[in-house]
């Protein structure tokens, strides 16, 4: 090895071998970090990654490195596409002299109207450091909330799902098996068997027609509450109401309101910018409507806890008594962070419960579904082995 560096200190590389190397090395550099220059076809940022970007830029500004080499630092050590884009987009923009929430609103559809308006009251205050660590942490607790409520409802729709399959499965392929043995009876079915080999029938000649009408109707039910305003009100207003979940989505939207109008308080947003705010965070539209008219009702002059009291199925008393306490001692938002802890420990308490509470429901549909298959098939047998018991009398 010695001899080597020997040989090229005596021998220095020609500039030809000097520019091959060099483009070997820019190659080599750019396998390792590909920049993205134009946006990828599915573009896509999700919570855990705006959580890390958010958390990450609040470290290096709070440890003295300017936005510019922060937002590069972080684009390097993203592994999206997306986000090496967005990033490359915020550097580029703040570089040019653009603020960072002006740059930000681009991707207001990805990132939401909090995280646009957190940004935006930090660099008017000075205090971009402090909003993006606080910002971080109330995206991480958005991110558990939902967790807490999804992880609720996946148990249900999963026995649902699995008792429709094994129904199915003994309607198509087990039942068809022994059906010839029933043609073969000279007496009279129960109508429930006459209803199961009709079912049979249907699956196994128009299965392939039921499957692909389904399919349609979810893509149809997706697409209009996506697409029609009314539709996705109505769906909305149905969640709210159904018996043992509508609980749990009411506490749940309760405490997004709250903590949400807290924080955006706490940063000095005045409160109809708040409430507005939070009307676009809002992903029912019942709550939605309720806020946005909240908002107006403001600017008139009128007091938030009277309008809560008024909404009563959607806001419990205790958030109205709380609020007016609020307001009349000048600590609304230390009123709403307090409403919002309550709630969330609400909501978590309800998604531990979820699954005995629903239960019962949920062995009753699995009862009648398997219980019909097995009567239908276990009552004509039964009924023949009577016949051919000469004692059966």
């Amino acid at each position: 090895m010695m001899a080597l560096i020997k040989i090229s200190a005596k021998h220095p590389p020609t500039e030809k071998v000097q520019a091959k190397t060099e483009k070997v090395q820019k190659i080599a550099t750019d396998v390792v970090q590909k920049p993205v220059t134009r946006r990828p076809r599915f573009f896509r940022l999700s919570l855990d990654e705006r959580m890390l970007l958010v958390k990450r830029l609040g470290i290096l500004l709070k440890a003295g490195v300017p936005i510019v080499e922060a937002l590069n630092m972080i684009k390097k050590q993203s592994e999206s596409k997306s986000g090496r884009f967005v990033l490359g987009e915020l550097a580029q923009g703040v570089e040019n002299g653009q603020f960072l929430h002006v740059v930000l609103d681009k991707y207001r559809t990805i990132f939401g109207d909090f995280t646009v308006n957190m940004i935006r009251v930090g660099e008017v205050s000075g205090t971009l450091h402090d909003n993006l660590t606080y910002l971080a942490a109330e995206l991480k607790k958005q991110k558990d909330l939902r967790r807490k409520v999804v992880s609720a409802l996946v148990y249900p729709i999963f026995i649902v799902i699995a008792t429709i399959g094994i129904t199915v499965l003994l309607t198509v392929y087990v039942f068809p098996k022994i059906l010839p043995i029933f043609q073969s009876f000279t007496t009279d079915l129960p109508l429930s068997t006459r209803m199961l080999i009709f079912i049979s029938h249907l699956f196994a000649t128009w299965g392939w027609l039921i499957a692909l009408i389904i399919v349609g109707l979810i893509f149809l039910f997706t697409y209009l509450v996506r697409k029609n305003l009314w539709f996705a009100l109505t769906v909305d207003k149905v969640l709210l109401k159904i018996p043992v979940l509508g609980k749990m989505f009411q506490s749940y939207h309760v405490a997004n309101f709250t903590r949400t109008m807290s924080v955006l308080l706490r940063s000095d947003v005045r409160i109809v910018e708040a409430t507005n705010i939070t009307a676009k965070t809002t992903t029912n539209l019942v709550y939605k409507n309720s806020l946005e008219k909240l908002a107006e009702i403001m600017i008139n002059g009128g007091k938030i806890s009277q309008f809560l009291e008024l909404e009563g199925k959607l806001y419990p008393a205790m958030v109205s008594q709380m609020v007016a306490v609020g307001e009349k001692t000048g600590n609304l938002s230390e009123s709403l962070m307090y409403l919002a802890e309550i709630y969330e420990s609400e909501v978590d308490e309800l998604t531990k419960n979820l699954s005995t509470a629903i239960e019962p429901i949920l062995m009753i549909f699995m009862g009648i579904l398997v219980g019909f298959v097995a009567i239908s098939i276990i009552t004509p047998i039964y009924s023949f082995t009577q016949h051919l018991n000469p004692y059966g009398k």
